[in-house]
């Protein structure tokens, strides 16, 4: 029996500046998290995947990615992506400076 769907949002990786970022409800890619488009109906996010998928001038590495609604907007559920909402690890800069 295939799994229930449970509610996604699309990222991936911007292609020149390597930024996590995720495509909004107006097709716009964002390294807000909270803006990202949160889609609870699987024909729509495979849709949704595939026109994503063809920005290949813009992003790589695009994937669904588990998420659920908060008071702000999408939230991750997975440590993953939590840690990716975070910017890069190594040293300040990014998201981090901001924080």
């Amino acid at each position: 029996m295939p799994r229930r769907f449970t509610p996604k949002v699309i990222t991936a990786n911007h292609l020149l500046e390597g930024d996590v970022v995720y495509l909004t409800a107006d097709d716009r890619w964002t390294r807000r998290h909270e803006e990202a488009e949160l889609i609870t109906d699987e024909a729509h996010a495979q849709i949704r995947l595939l026109d994503a998928e063809q920005q290949v001038d813009t992003v790589v590495g695009v994937y669904l990615a588990d998420a659920v609604a908060g008071e702000t907007g999408p939230e991750p559920t997975h440590f993953r992506e939590v840690f990716r909402t975070r910017g890069p690890s190594n040293y300040a800069h990014g998201k981090q400076v901001e924080l």
